[in-house]
């Protein structure tokens, strides 16, 4: 059976992107989520020098192999100073070093969010841009800015117009996997 593989690009226990992934993965009915917390995740700096003398850890292999049996990937990048986190560039590193391929013709619903008013849309738009070229199909974005303003882990997404766009992108996603 396949399934949809979602995780945020954050490594911190109190993750609010990983809160966005949980809140939509809740809105998916008839399909497999497996929630992947990254948090549980720890990798070293990616360095030729630590590949040579350490290989690939397990745990890399096993998110490339969960990637490339999903029938989708959902995630939720985080933005540190307009950019993607080091953390979930590193995971791209690693993952793109042990498989350039491995995530070459998926489909990709693509999110972020921030407590600022910008939703992290720096790292969304370079997030966008690195799934691109490692081959992904990328069927929607959507940044929710003001997250403290804009959500409740028990409503969801206050907002009606970012909640409707929420549901759109979801919407044509979940679309593209059949």
């Amino acid at each position: 059976m396949s399934f949809i593989l979602a995780f945020a690009g954050s490594n911190s226990s109190t993750s609010i992107n990983f809160e966005l992934v949980k809140y939509t993965c809740s809105l998916i009915e008839g399909e497999e989520v497996r929630l992947m917390n990254m948090s549980n995740c720890p990798f070293p700096m990616y360095s030729e020098d630590h590949e040579i003398e350490h290989g690939f850890s397990n745990s890399l292999n096993e998110i490339k192999r969960d990637i490339q049996f999903s029938k989708g990937v959902i995630v939720s990048v985080n933005e540190h100073n307009s950019y993607p986190s080091a953390y979930f560039k590193n995971l791209l590193d690693w993952l793109s070093r042990l498989d350039r391929n491995f995530i070459r013709d998926k489909k990709v619903m693509l999110m972020s969010t921030s407590k600022g008013k910008r939703g992290a849309i720096g790292a969304l738009e370079v997030s966008d841009k690195l799934f691109t070229r490692f081959g992904a199909h990328v069927t929607g974005t959507f940044s929710l800015p003001s997250f403290s303003e804009n959500f409740d882990r028990k409503k969801g997404i206050l907002d009606t117009e970012l909640a409707d766009n929420h549901r759109s992108v979801l919407n044509a996603f979940l679309k593209s996997l059949n």
